[in-house]
């Protein structure tokens, strides 16, 4: 009876990580990866291989070169991915994309947003039924490089990442300030 059980288990074990391993697929380790399709249905029962992360709220923050960017609850700065779709909101960030651009998950209640407009924030289902935040339409993501609060290490990334502005928009890098009127010259020789 014993060793059913445990061969039973065994077998059950087995199916799963032979499950994750078909869902992963091959696509390689890309920062730019393509489209792929969602993983078949049995192998979204078993676990998830990206990094659990913890669920983000949204607030805005002003970085010097980028302007004012969206960041988790942590200060971590949240990306959009150009091959996503706004209407309708997709995600095409799976796999191994999803292992170094972590989706942003919705906490389990509502989502605090602290200078983002709350009308913007929404969520998707991902393929693996975890819900994720978008803004604008836009699925938002974190940056696995990006170890500590205000690094912005994933902005530009394939021409295809970018910060997010409180309004879903790309975060681009700021014009350096220019002086609001010319210093001023003397208008005798004596510079008075």
């Amino acid at each position: 009876m014993y060793i059913t059980k445990r061969a039973g288990l065994l077998t059950a074990s087995a199916a799963a990580v032979l499950a994750l391993a078909t869902a992963c697929g091959s696509s390689g380790t890309s920062s730019s990866p393509a489209a792929s399709t969602p993983p078949p249905a049995a192998a979204s029962s078993a676990p998830s291989s990206t990094p659990s992360h913890t669920a983000a709220d949204l607030q805005v923050t002003t970085n010097a070169k980028l302007g004012q960017i969206v960041t988790d609850g942590a200060g971590h700065t949240l990306y959009r991915f150009d091959h996503d779709t706004a209407n309708p909101s997709m995600s095409n960030c799976t796999g191994s994309c999803a292992t170094l651009w972590p989706p942003a998950l919705a906490p389990s209640g509502a989502v605090t947003a602290n200078g983002v407009n709350a009308s913007l924030v929404g969520t998707l289902t991902r393929a693996d039924g975890t819900k994720q935040l978008t803004l604008n339409g836009w699925p938002l993501y974190r940056y696995s490089p990006d170890t500590k609060p205000g690094d912005t290490n994933g902005q530009g990334v394939g021409g295809i990442w970018f910060a997010s502005t409180p309004t879903g928009g790309k975060a681009m890098a700021q014009a350096p300030a220019t002086p609001s009127t010319a210093p001023s010259t003397p208008s005798s020789g004596n510079g008075y």
